[in-house]
């Protein structure tokens, strides 16, 4: 989305965490187009600033999940001195097959990880924002596919893992593909956005601020990596009918059997939608809550799912903001607070949501929400439904342990 600089003037709009309407213990199966985000109570505790470049970096690689893996230090090593690759080898003339330079793991990037990230989004074990760098929403999707397919958990991908992702992503002819855009594609209209929010809340939208930003979105990618991928076009300057090379990315799909709950680990900064015996039917990255502002623990329930929230802004409840500041309303769209969608929990005031900085998604923390790539949270809330179980695990440095779920086989997850 926007650069991250720019992105810090939203620091308080990301703290909205609470839902108008019915009381939210109780379940509410229609989703309301005209339902309204509050900032909840636990703003006051702190706000969501959202970090810098350098931030982001710092937490690209902290290893948050490998103690769900089984130790192999040496072998992610020599994967990493293996692999030469770089992003200047993301280009329009490489054969896109999915082919990977093996074994692939640590602090690698180019051609072979963006083949990776691509296939595990097609599989439903979603990377995040497809980028061509290896971090740690990467090798936490490789873990627990791995997990899922009986293989050896090591978060570094070998053959066996590699043959298994190209069964699971539907052996496409090519990971990375050439679109023709259409006159929807391309339609916005794209303005920057003003950083203050009673000026936002005067808008009919807040929607997209450039093309690139909306492009991004749709195939899941950084917008500075669909440019490599086309020899640094101006993706802003793209019109209808012109083609574009694009990561070759999931399909919305009906899931194999029905999602019986979703779990979520705070620590290791990943959520799961289960099958009844277990079975990962999606796996994607989260932002939870800061220790200072920590997500709940424990089990709740999903009450409704709202699409393009709108987002009620309150400033006697806000943490650094004067109380006799009038209060706002502010429109929906994809760089509203929450995103494209609010999925309402059980629990007062907190939600699971998308966010407009899905760069940060994994290696940032929230006001006690849990934040999804928009694509993500998109995808999740076609999965869910008013009464689907939800239970947070691992929070904020709270015991727990590593969750059971995940196997393709007859292991069962009975902790919910």
């Amino acid at each position: 989305m926007r650069a991250l600089a720019l992105l810090v003037g939203l620091s308080l709009a990301v703290t909205a965490c609470q839902l108008d309407g019915p009381d939210a213990t109780e379940p509410d199966p229609t989703p309301r187009a005209d339902a309204t985000v509050d900032s909840s109570a636990v703003a006051t505790l702190g706000d969501d600033r959202l970090p810098s470049d350098a931030e982001v970096e710092a937490n690209r690689l902290s290893g948050r999940g490998r103690d769900l893996a089984q130790a192999d230090t040496t072998g992610r090593a020599a994967a990493a001195r293996s692999n030469t690759e770089t992003l200047a080898g993301v280009d329009t003339t490489r054969d896109w097959s999915s082919r990977l330079q093996l074994p692939l793991g640590g602090d690698v990037e180019g051609p072979s990880v963006l083949r990776l990230q691509v296939m595990l989004d097609r599989a439903g074990f979603s990377p995040g924002q497809i980028d061509g760098r290896w971090g740690d929403n990467t090798e936490l999707a490789v873990i627990w596919f791995q997990k899922a397919e009986g293989l050896k958990a090591t978060g570094i991908v070998d053959q066996a893992t590699a043959r298994a992702l190209g069964q699971a992503a539907g052996r496409p002819a090519s990971l990375v593909t050439t679109v023709t855009l259409s006159p929807q594609a391309v339609e916005g209209p794209f303005q920057p956005l003003p950083s203050d929010v009673y000026a936002k809340a005067e808008l009919d939208r807040l929607g997209y601020e450039s093309l690139s930003e909306k492009l991004g979105e749709r195939f899941h990618a950084a917008p500075e990596l669909l440019a490599r991928l086309n020899d640094g076009v101006d993706l802003d300057g793209l019109a209808a009918g012109d083609t574009l090379r694009v990561p070759n990315v999931r399909r919305a799909r009906p899931p194999s059997e029905p999602v019986s709950r979703v779990v979520i680990s705070g620590e290791a900064g990943y959520l799961h939608a289960l099958a009844a015996d277990g079975t990962i039917l999606f796996h994607a990255p989260v932002t939870v809550g800061a220790s200072y502002d920590p997500s709940p623990e424990g089990d709740f329930r999903v009450t409704s799912v709202t699409r393009d929230p709108a987002w009620h802004y309150q400033p006697s409840i806000l943490a650094n903001v004067p109380d006799d500041q009038p209060e706002a309303t502010l429109p929906g769209g994809p760089n509203n607070a929450v995103g494209s969608v609010w999925m309402a929990l059980s629990k007062e005031h907190y939600g699971i949501h998308g966010t407009s900085a899905p760069a940060t998604i994994g290696y940032a923390s929230s006001a006690g929400c849990v934040r999804l790539t928009n694509w993500d949270a998109l995808a999740l809330a076609d999965l869910v439904e008013a009464g689907t179980p939800v239970r947070f695990r691992d929070v904020a440095g709270r015991s727990g342990g590593p969750s059971g779920e995940g196997s393709r086989s007859a292991r069962r997850d009975s902790s919910i």
